[in-house]
């Protein structure tokens, strides 16, 4: 009997998740992560921003399941709006990371000599300054926007990028299949762009998930210090800062149900990206 590439298809999906467990959990908080963020308006019906005074500083219960702030705003409503920004920040910093630390990568390992050696000093100059100072230092100069808390990760994410780019491609570009379409007469974008490229993005995408986590964490360091988004705006950061006031008066759950989010959050990129370096690199999988 025939088998339908529809069910060898569904067999092999089936065998990489039996096999690799941490990518269906990794890739499942992240995704209800997304949905959260999606669907915000349609899982809660209370207003992120604005609030019942009456209802102020209320524990945890059936109506408020993660109580509410000294403004009678649901605190469980800020949690699910607040995934919207820290998304947000993911995808725009990592992609002007990503874009920029690459280029520079590319560049630098393909084209070596001053080249390498120009860009590689911008490179060790943006590492000479701590990730934070420097990202609260951008921040304080362009203003304290959430826009520009963006920019401020997305440039300290860069120098993770460029170096792991050029340390790939120092090992790829001397491989015969790089030599063979040089000798045709194969132009260095096109060389760089469709045959260096592809072979070291397995990397680059794992990086892409665990710098997300970082993204998340700084944006809600930033946040926190008021650098990041600004109120009444809901966000992770700036709600456990906010809040903190009342911890002393025994009302935590103002700043712990911001603080869970940011956890989990952390960890579902984390896990993701541990669960795709194992099943997208066969070495390190033998190794382990």
């Amino acid at each position: 009997m025939a088998v339908s590439p529809g069910e060898v298809r569904r067999e092999r999906i089936g065998s990489i998740l039996r096999r690799h467990p941490r990518l269906v959990v990794g890739g499942g908080l992240v995704i209800l992560l997304v949905l959260v963020a999606i669907f915000a308006p349609l899982l809660t019906s209370y207003d992120p921003v604005l609030g019942d005074i009456s209802d102020s500083l209320q524990p945890p219960s059936a109506a408020h399941w993660l109580g509410t702030d000294d403004q009678g705003r649901d605190m469980l409503a800020r949690v699910m709006y607040g995934a919207r920004i820290s998304l947000s920040v993911a995808i725009i910093s990592v992609s002007i990371g990503a874009i920029s630390g690459i280029s520079i990568g590319l560049l630098a390992g393909y084209a070596g000599g001053t080249v390498d050696l120009l860009l590689m000093r911008v490179i060790d100059a943006l590492l000479a300054f701590p990730a934070l100072l420097l990202a609260i230092s951008i921040t304080a100069t362009l203003g304290p926007q959430i826009q520009n808390a963006m920019i401020a990760i997305g440039v300290i994410s860069i120098p993770i990028y460029a170096r792991l780019t050029r340390g790939q491609v120092l090992s790829l570009r001397e491989r015969d299949y790089v030599m063979a379409a040089k000798s045709i007469g194969v132009g260095p974008v096109r060389v760089a762009l469709q045959h260096l490229l592809p072979n070291i993005a397995n990397v680059l995408i794992v990086q892409m998930t665990l710098t997300a986590a970082f993204a998340i964490l700084q944006e809600a360091v930033l946040s926190f210090l008021g650098l990041g988004a600004q109120p009444p705006t809901p966000s992770w950061g700036q709600d456990i800062s906010y809040n903190q006031r009342y911890i002393t008066n025994l009302m935590w759950w103002g700043s712990v149900g911001p603080g869970l989010a940011i956890f989990l959050a952390v960890f579902a990129f984390n896990f993701l990206g541990d669960a795709l370096r194992d099943w997208l690199d066969p070495q390190f999988r033998r190794r382990a």
